[in-house]
């Protein structure tokens, strides 16, 4: 009699019963069904992997596309508007920057209200109908400048208003600088209208401050030809015609005895002075004739 001897854990098929084999088989086809959809879905995943620069190129080629059709829409909004709707457009964005500056200007923002006044004539259309606007625009920004604290005595601003203050710095930030600045745009806003009367305020103000007294009072006189009423003006004139007509004496006698010490210098090389000469004004002509007397 021949003895076969098994290995623990492999029972012979023989021993296992008929309903235990048939669920065995059912496991393994249902494993191999398993590793074949496995397969198959690696397959796939292998199918559709893209490399790290295929990524990127397909996302540049997203971006660019994205980015073209951004560039592409404002342009094709500016070429659908005729040249006059442009003007218009630019004219009421110019607008709402001047109100809005009007209303930092009323809070005391000066700093700010004059970058509104600054993008306001910038975004104005050469046109004639933005000629009030930006006569407004240069006077209201004069008044900025007028009333302005120098950047180095101002608190921490705003980045876009430091911008700005900038360029003011680079030449000279002082309160003289600024009234140069107010009588620029003042001047320019009445470059575009000459009858505005608050232009010409602020730009005699800042004359004034400037110590420009002539020019001062001119512009005085000619709000008074517009407005005799005005009351400012009036004062100013008032208080400004003494003070002039002070220093225009003062300039005359000074010319007066220039001219004297260099007809001296000429005439003392012959033994003579300007003494030796005399004007008499002829009461009936008003004209002058000259005598030699020793």
């Amino acid at each position: 009699m021949v003895t076969i001897e098994l290995a623990p854990d492999e029972p012979s098929t023989s021993s296992v019963p008929p309903q235990n084999l048939h669920a065995r088989n059912l496991r393994a086809d249902e494993a191999d069904i398993a590793s074949r959809d496995e397969d198959r879905r690696r397959k796939h995943e292998d199918d559709d992997w893209e490399t790290a620069s295929e990524g990127e190129d397909a996302e540049d080629r997203h971006g660019d596309s994205t980015l073209s059709t951004a560039n592409a829409a404002p342009e094709s909004f500016e070429d659908a508007l005729t040249e006059e709707e442009q003007k218009q457009r630019a004219l009421s964005q110019a607008v709402a920057a001047k109100a809005e500056g009007n209303t930092l200007y009323a809070a005391g923002k000066c700093e700010d209200a004059l970058a509104c006044y600054t993008n306001a004539l910038e975004s104005l259309p050469e046109h004639e109908t933005s000629n009030e606007i930006r006569a407004m625009c240069h006077s209201n920004s004069a008044a900025c400048f007028f009333q302005m604290v120098p950047l180095l005595l101002c608190p921490p601003l705003p980045w876009a208003t430091l911008q700005l203050h900038v360029l003011y710095r680079s030449r000279g930030s002082s309160r003289r600088t600024q009234y140069k600045e107010a009588v620029e745009h003042a001047t320019k806003a009445l470059e575009s209208n000459p009858a505005y009367i608050k232009a010409l305020m602020r730009r005699a103000q800042s004359h004034e401050k400037l110590d420009n007294l002539d020019e001062a009072l001119a512009d005085y006189n000619k709000v008074l030809e517009f407005d005799l009423k005005n009351q400012q003006a009036r004062a100013g004139a008032r208080r400004l015609e003494p003070i002039v007509a002070e220093r225009r004496e003062k300039l005359k006698e000074e010319m007066i005895a220039k001219l004297k010490d260099l007809g001296n210098t000429v005439l003392g090389k012959f033994g003579m002075s300007v003494d030796n000469f005399k004007a008499v004004q002829d009461p009936n002509t008003g004209s002058y004739s000259i005598s030699f007397q020793k």
